[in-house]
């Protein structure tokens, strides 16, 4: 691929219209919505901390469960900056891990093999250093001997290594490295004054002992080796849930298999003390203070399948004694203990579902106590109306001699972090959202009511279904005076341009299409549905103990569709759990759990003649079940599944003979890749893919004939290479009817680690990818000497980039020319071949395609907009990692018919084609998501950025909705301007006014007219 850079031509710009080149500053928070989330906060990675020595307010800091590390301000819950690490996938938390020192302007994170250090005010990054293995625990010295704190960490290498690290804390690079090649699994390192401690498992799987290995703190020098208890105490890693980071929790605890009895060590000892734990114990959390400086105290929180308790033990640090001190009683349903420290007094902070209370780790006398407001509209709560904390953090605050104040960041089961200032809710945060891996749109349903009466309509003879209708519409008079009484609130409203007549809370659906349903799956297991014409607000959710699903590690949807005439969702999982709720309130219709039904690689939608459109599941290897008669698809339709060979099927259902007959899936054809190459990802046409002309008008007046076949599917496959770590990348365009392939290209040095996307719609498609392309330098002069362009050719350079591949589909290579369709066009079968040179197969499209090098980055997620008619041009939609953005290529931008190497002629610049630039710099006015950062991920297990799009009732329009990562984003686009519909910056008011004074002025010269006509006639008879 031979490529020039050349900037953006202006012709292409002024074609291009002023709607897509531009989202105006009034329509941001108005046409658009961004849920800025972080995730769900981890109990080990969320903490209260000072950003500033000299300063007492502190910000709350969390990394969660889908890697994003940010900063809240604690008073109004607003992220003031947020990092996505490297992405990992970590279910259990333990490859993530965040620690602050003590008034240190820092924060210290790990995520994978990397270690990183943060500025706490801002999230810039200070300094970063990647190693092998994984990075299984990272804690920071607090006493160093010097003016700054140190960052320990330990990892899990290959081979069996075990590696502790002394990083400098502001400076980031190693001071001193321990390696110790055992077999033995590393699990935390801890410190105190004097000794680093590195806790291991020794021994054989399912068989363990643990080991502390004793470090000198300055060199690294091992000097001790010390077993801790008997081999087979421990089981594997989830056994041993603590190991204290310093002086003020200088142990080590596990518990057995049967959570009956928790084992307690003090670091650098071999004695152990055991405790038994409360009877049905199903979970056991250990709280200490991180404070060098606190009381060596900690508390054992202990749940079971009814409620919660917890037990406070002491430690002596001169005899290494541990006592229980006190217990916090059993309390009913869940339940978070959380400490904080001011200097050597620990504190702990109980929030129940109906109180929240202060002990002091001395005793068990109850400092304070507030009763725990109830939840508020909107918020996830339980049957009862209670929250139902699972883990949080608290800061208190000693206000006088016996008086405190609290404020505490709970998560709930609902997975809505919630901050509680003493015992009032401040503000939620709805981090369950995050993490979307499937979503669709739903229409508001109409009442039940109203869609019973219409279908009793439907079903009766003419003259009773108007009797019907005429005493429907005599009931319906009732609300008329209602109606007439909210026309001037309607009016002024729509004259001013503002959203006072709207409901906030009420779903009900509008004029123009706006008004919608999305409903969400998130890899948690949950369900949310949003209004996306109130600002995306959250209408319900489903909790993840209700949703018949598998969440570990996450909820793999595999399809989710919502049948708008009935106003149901259904979704499938991956292990054959689906569930059906409706769209406007989530209450569940039907639900099946796991396990009761075979795992489905995907679903497909069908339409069947007894059943209307439901989700066919297709198994494992592409395999269907037969189906009822009622529910077979009609035989128009051909569904396109995967083989067990690695290929795609087209199947096709046979109806049986006789009573109670089945509906069979049968082969029609079989696609299998080359030898060596594999299906890197399938884009196939949306739902809805109207076409408003069937060819396109050039500048000479001539027509160029669109190929419209609607059974085309894009696949692509990728051959890798493992000596160059570059591949080969075809794609083929199929024929779903057939199986005929009808193009295909191919593509050297793509990277196949890096995410490869495709869409189609009308009649064209496009792929993204990483792969290698040829740039040279542009001749000088056409004229030049067999030597000088062989010169030249040498100067060209083979180089990798992010590419983006176009490719329109024609009937012919010459317009107003059907091709060998001729004018059989309208009645073209896949099934049907014609006269032409390829006998007994479809004909096959002219094909113009365009490459474009993406300096800015990849783009992924793509798709197309979608109006209602098909009449606005198209936007080719797609998220951009490096701007965290999502973007709306005009097509006029990637046109394949650009002229290459030369000028455009005036009847191209008439059709709007500039001159083709491989360079395709991403215009800010490109950008739909205009000022909002919006975070979506790529690489995740389970959770990849998605955009879904959905015609509104107005031409002009498409409605989009972004996600996949930590974030939510919806916007409505205008590809060929709002031409249907008047924007915000019209002036209704002066238009009224200018009409009103007009009129007035008619009324106050009409006399004056007449008069003048009047004397005009008489003085003519003079």
């Amino acid at each position: 691929m031979h490529l020039t850079f050349r900037a953006l031509s202006l012709p292409l710009l002024l074609a291009l219209p002023a709607a897509v080149r531009a989202v105006f500053q009034d329509e941001v928070g108005h046409i658009d919505y961004h849920h800025k989330l972080l995730g769900v906060p981890q109990r080990e990675t969320t903490f209260f901390h000072r950003p500033r020595r000299d300063e007492r307010a502190s910000l709350l800091y969390t990394l969660t469960d889908l890697g994003v590390l940010g900063a809240v301000n604690p008073s109004n819950g607003e992220v003031i900056w947020r990092q996505q690490l490297l992405d990992v996938d970590d279910s259990d938390g333990s490859s993530t891990h965040l620690r602050a020192g003590e008034d240190e302007p820092w924060l210290a994170s790990a995520s994978g093999g990397s270690v990183q250090s943060w500025e706490a005010i801002s999230g810039r990054n200070v300094w970063s250093l990647d190693f092998h293995g994984r990075v299984k625990d990272l804690e920071v010295m607090e006493l160093t001997g010097n003016d700054h704190k140190d960052v320990l960490t330990l990892h899990a290498e290959e081979k069996g290594a075990s590696v502790a690290r002394r990083i400098h804390g502001t400076e980031g690079r190693v001071l001193w490295e321990y390696r110790e090649i055992t077999g033995d699994v590393p699990l935390q390192v801890s410190t105190n004054v004097e000794k680093v401690f590195v806790v291991t498992l020794h021994g054989s799987l399912l068989s363990y002992g643990l080991k502390v290995v004793v470090l000198d703190p300055l060199t690294g020098k091992k000097l001790d080796e010390i077993p801790i208890g008997t081999k087979g105490e421990v089981q594997s890693e989830r056994d041993v849930m603590f190991v204290g980071a310093n002086s003020a929790a200088p142990i080590v605890a596990w518990t057995d298999n049967a959570l009956t009895t928790l084992k307690v060590n003090v670091l650098g000892t071999k004695a152990t003390k055991a405790f038994p734990l409360v009877s049905g114990a199903t979970s056991v959390e250990i709280h200490s203070p991180h404070l060098v400086q606190s009381s060596p105290h900690f508390l054992v929180h202990t749940r079971t399948k009814t409620g919660h308790k917890g037990d406070v033990f002491h430690i002596d640090l001169k005899s290494n004694a541990i006592t229980k001190a006190y217990e916090l009683p059993f309390l009913e349903g869940e339940g978070a203990f959380s400490t904080s420290s001011i200097n050597a007094n620990v504190f702990f902070t109980r929030v129940s579902s109906d109180e929240v209370i202060i002990t002091s780790s001395q005793s068990h006398g109850i400092l304070s106590r507030w009763s725990l407001q109830q939840q508020q509209k909107g918020q996830a709560v339980d049957n009862k109306g209670k929250l139902q904390a699972l883990h949080g953090v608290s800061e208190v605050i000693k206000k006088g001699e016996d008086s405190y104040a609290v404020r505490s960041a709970v998560v709930n089961d609902a997975d809505d972090w919630v901050l509680i200032r003493n015992g009032e809710i401040e503000w939620t945060r709805p981090e369950g959202l995050s993490g979307a891996v499937a979503a669709t749109w739903a229409e508001i349903p109409e009442s039940e009511e109203l869609a019973k009466t219409l279908q009793a309509e439907a079903h009766s003879n003419p003259l009773q279904a108007y009797i019907h209708r005429v005493n429907r519409h005599i009931d319906d008079l009732q609300y008329l005076p209602n109606w007439l009484q909210s026309i001037p609130g309607r009016l002024l409203s729509s004259v001013l341009g503002s959203d006072s007549g709207k409901t906030s809370d009420v779903l009900s659906r509008d004029s123009f299409g706006f008004n919608k349903l999305a409903v969400l799956a998130t890899r948690r297991g949950k369900l949310y549905g949003l209004d996306v014409g109130n600002h995306g607000r959250i209408v319900w959710s489903k909790k993840a103990s209700e949703t018949p699903a598998v969440v570990t590690p996450f909820w793999d949807v595999r399809a989710i569709y919502a049948d708008d005439a009935k106003g149901l969702v259904t979704v499938r999982g991956a292990s054959g759990e689906f569930i059906i709720v409706k769209s406007d309130t989530g209450s569940t219709v039907e639900s099946i759990p796991a396990g009761l039904f075979p795992p489905i690689e995907g679903a497909a939608l069908v339409d069947s003649e007894g059943a209307g459109p439901w989700l066919l599941p297709i198994g494992v290897g592409g395999r269907v079940s037969e189906v009822p008669a009622a529910w077979a698809p009609n035989q128009k339709q051909t569904v396109v599944t995967r083989t067990p060979e690695g290929g795609i099927q087209g199947l096709v259902f046979v109806v049986g003979g006789g009573k109670g007959a089945k509906a069979v899936a049968t082969p029609a054809w079989t696609f299998l890749p080359p030898g060596g190459q594999r299906i890197a990802t399938i884009a196939s046409r949306p739902a809805h893919d109207p076409i408003a002309s069937i060819g396109r008008v050039l500048g000479d007046r001539s027509v160029k004939y669109k190929y419209l076949n609607p059974n085309t599917i894009v696949v692509a496959t990728i051959s890798e290479d493992d000596e160059n770590a570059a591949s080969l990348l075809t794609v083929y365009l199929l024929d779903t009817v057939s199986g005929q392939v009808l193009h295909s290209a191919a593509h050297e040095g793509v990277d196949p680690a890096r995410d490869i996307s495709c869409t189609i719609a009308e009649n064209w498609f496009v792929c993204s990818f990483y792969g290698e392309y040829t740039l040279r330098e542009p001749s000088s002069s056409s004229s030049s000497s067999p030597q000088q362009q062989y010169q030249q050719q040498q100067k060209s350079q083979s180089v990798k980039g992010y590419q983006l591949v176009v490719s329109d589909l024609y009937e012919s290579e010459l317009a107003n020319d059907r091709g060998p369709l001729g004018d059989t066009a309208s009645n073209f079968s896949s099934l049907a071949p014609i006269d032409n040179p390829t006998a007994g197969a479809a004909p096959l499209p002219a094909v113009a395609s365009k490459a474009f090098v993406l300096p800015g980055g990849p783009l992924t997620a793509l798709t197309a907009s979608q109006t209602r008619q098909g009449i606005a041009s198209r936007l080719l939609l797609a998220y951009s990692p490096a701007l965290h953005a999502v973007v709306g290529i005009p097509r006029a931008a990637i046109d394949p018919r650009r002229p290459a190497g030369r000028d455009p002629t005036p009847q191209e610049l008439e059709e709007g084609l500039a001159r083709y630039s491989p360079a395709l710099e991403l215009d800010p006015r490109w950008v739909v998501s205009h000022a909002w950062e919006v975070l979506l991920s790529d690489k995740r297990q389970g959770v990849k950025a998605k955009i879904i799009t959905s015609p509104a009732v107005l031409e002009s329009t498409s409605l989009v909705l972004a996600f996949g990562g930590p974030d939510v984003f919806g916007t409505r686009v205008a590809p060929s301007m709002a031409f249907d519909v008047l924007g915000n910056g019209f002036n209704k008011l002066a238009l009224v006014a200018t009409v009103g004074a007009l009129g007035l002025g008619v009324l106050a010269l009409g006399p004056l007219v007449r008069k003048k006509q009047i004397n005009t006639r008489w003085g003519g008879t003079t």
